[in-house]
This record gives C-alpha cells, sequence and structure tokens, in this order.
C-alpha cells in the first residue's frame, strides 16, 4: 500500500510540475521568455518570417532611437507611413538616397513616402543618426 501512495504521490508531483512549466512542449514555462519567435517582417503578430504576405501599406515608426518594425515587407509602389514618436527630428533615408527619403521628421510628425517599384531588399537609416537601421523590402 505504501508504494501505491508512494507511485501515486510521484505521478501526481510530475504532472503538476509538467503542468506548471509548460511540459515538453516549449509553451514558455520556466524561465524562458514568452516568445521566442523572431520579430515577423511586417510588426504583424499573425505574419511568420519570410513567408509573410507583403502590405499594400506599410508603418514605420520610430521610437527609442530605433525604426518599428526593425524589418517591414510592402509591395512594390506601397503607401508607407513614418511616424516619428520620439523627442528628437529624424529621417528615413534609403542607403545610397535613391530609392526613397522622407526628409526631417520633427518629433510628433509623420512623412509618407512611395516604396520603391522594384522588388528587393532596402536597407535604410536615418542620416543624422546613422546606427539607426532598418530594411524594408519590396515583394509582389
Amino acid at each position: 500500500m505504501r508504494n501505491l501512495v508512494r507511485t501515486a504521490l510521484a505521478v501526481t508531483t510530475v504532472a503538476l510540475f509538467a503542468t506548471a512549466t509548460g511540459g515538453c512542449s516549449g509553451g514558455g514555462g520556466g524561465t524562458a521568455p514568452a516568445t521566442s519567435r523572431a520579430p515577423s517582417p511586417t510588426g504583424s503578430p499573425s505574419a511568420s518570417g519570410p513567408s509573410a504576405t507583403p502590405a499594400a501599406a506599410g508603418r514605420i515608426t520610430i521610437k527609442d532611437y530605433a525604426f518599428k518594425p526593425a524589418a517591414l515587407v510592402v509591395r512594390p509602389g506601397a503607401s508607407v507611413t513614418v511616424v516619428n514618436q520620439d523627442s528628437v527630428t529624424h529621417n528615413v533615408t534609403a542607403t545610397g538616397g535613391k530609392a526613397f527619403a522622407t526628409g526631417s521628421v520633427k518629433p510628433g510628425a509623420r512623412a509618407t513616402f512611395t516604396a520603391p517599384a522594384r522588388p528587393g531588399a532596402y536597407p535604410y537609416f536615418c542620416s543624422i543618426h546613422p546606427y539607426m537601421k532598418a530594411l524594408l523590402t519590396v515583394r509582389p
């Protein structure tokens, strides 16, 4: 009878531990981060990685000296709105400066540019703060 009680207690303890920690399912229990996936290119929770559907319009938010999302996927010719939520002026300038540029976007202001018509990857940065970098991908 003691062995039966010990076995039942052990099984219950293991079951409770597995439930509390997410078991072997990778459910994010314990000290692991709640989300282990990389941010999607469109910033949409339902989009995933390179297979994300390109957006007909996009939005880039500048906050804490960073572009969010860091990677955005849009369709050729899409309208992209840039919103500056920082306390300083920024801009969005395609590397090489020819594909697109917003000019100065003051704190609290917004600007819009048209994504290139040609599919491809277009890295961009803030020419005022060159360490701020991100990527616009144009895909049909």
